[in-house]
């Protein structure tokens, strides 16, 4: 989305990770989703970018037409950072443990989803508070935390449906009905099997 967003073209490597290609391995050996890699303009070396965070920072400092970055606040981009950070370290944790007492059946599933329902609480306040999580428009935060909320609603659907939870329910639904939604999803070839030239991004991808 972030990508998709800053309207940067990149060649897109669509692959499975039970299939890693070579050329991911040497790039970021670490194996993981996403890898950037681009031309470093300050050395003959290839610069690679490995983190989900850093590759949206890396799009969006390059172009921001959505001013996703609030670049008007610039003491705005601190307090989203300590947002992201706060669900990527203590609510992701708690997310995997709810998601796997569903998935096996654990007795200790309500309180794995209580622990969950801190951060979810706190989501509802701020969007009580304005329209979307850090302001009147959507924002860096919003794109960064949206795949951490919908695993969370999947999780039980029926209670997520019938959860105290209105705003964030609306914020969630809002996002999974956009048009900008719709294009991330789309599936792509895999690139081991043709290796296509497949062009993602872009001025005119929007």
């Amino acid at each position: 989305m972030g990508v998709l967003l800053s309207e940067q073209p990149v060649y897109l490597r669509a692959i499975i990770l039970k299939n890693k290609p070579r050329e991911m391995l040497e790039a970021s050996p670490k194996g993981t989703v996403p890898v950037l890699v681009f031309d470093n303009q300050d050395s003959s070396k290839l610069k690679v970018i490995d983190e989900s965070l850093d590759v949206m920072l890396w799009a969006l400092r390059k172009n921001d037409p959505s001013n996703l970055l609030y670049s008007n606040q610039p003491d705005m981009l601190k307090e989203m950072l300590y947002l992201i950070i706060l669900f990527d370290t203590e609510f992701k944790p708690c997310l995997e443990r709810y998601k796997s007492a569903k998935r096996y059946h654990g007795s200790n599933r309500e309180d794995c989803r209580l622990a969950c329902e801190k951060y979810i609480a706190l989501l509802e306040k701020m969007l009580y508070e304005n329209k979307y999580v850090v302001g009147e428009q959507l924002s860096l935060v919003d794109y960064a935390i949206l795949p951490y909320i919908r695993q969370f609603a999947r999780v039980e659907r029926q209670w997520y449906l019938a959860s105290p939870y209105p705003k964030t329910k609306h914020w969630l639904k809002s996002h999974l009905e956009s048009p900008v939604f719709s294009k991330i999803m789309k599936k792509y070839p895999l690139w081991l099997e043709g290796h296509d030239v497949v062009i993602f991004g872009g001025a005119n991808s929007n």
